[in-house]
């Protein structure tokens, strides 16, 4: 089939995928000026990157599932919600990308080297659940939205739970 045989028939131009990158350098900016702001006023290092990677966590999810829900929007509306939620995610880079060097300088490469590959495992896993999903419910929204949702709200959890940015043993000369 060639190219052209598409022209035309997508609600939304592919143009548009450029929306959520150009949003996150936005956003990138201004979720750094905030967590520098409250770590000068005093919050503790370990709150500012909570805070930072729940929002991170959290809007992808509810964009998700608020465009996953028929609630009448035009697609171009749904397309901002997702690209917004999709932008929001670059607060991570003040979250989690910073905790590393928190916890220990020395070691930051070697400790993003290892998060990143647990962090991998949802999009594997989840390849293999939207496929699963999607047959078994024939609907694109849940198969695609319902495991990202997923990982994204039991990400929050476990890092509320267990996340520091304090300065770890491993890390001091003696």
């Amino acid at each position: 089939m060639q190219r052209d045989d598409f022209r035309g028939k997508a609600l939304i131009p592919y143009r548009v995928s450029i929306l959520p990158p150009l949003a996150s350098v936005f956003v990138t900016n201004i979720a750094a000026q905030i967590a520098d702001n409250l770590i000068a006023n005093g919050v503790e290092t370990t709150t500012v990157r909570k805070i930072c990677q729940t929002i991170a966590f959290l809007s992808p999810a509810v964009c998700m599932a608020l465009s996953s829900v028929d609630l009448g929007l035009p697609p171009w509306e749904v397309v901002g919600i997702l690209s917004g939620g999709l932008a929001l995610s670059s607060f991570a880079l003040s979250g989690l990308y910073c905790t590393h060097q928190d916890i220990s300088p020395e070691y930051a490469s070697i400790l993003l080297g290892i998060t990143n590959t647990v962090g991998a495992v949802p999009g594997i896993v989840g390849v293999a659940l939207t496929g699963y999903l999607l047959d078994l419910t024939h609907s694109w929204s849940i198969a695609l939205f319902a495991p990202s949702i997923l990982f994204y709200l039991t990400g929050t959890v476990v890092w509320l739970t267990f996340a520091s940015s304090k300065p770890q043993s491993f890390s001091k000369r003696d």
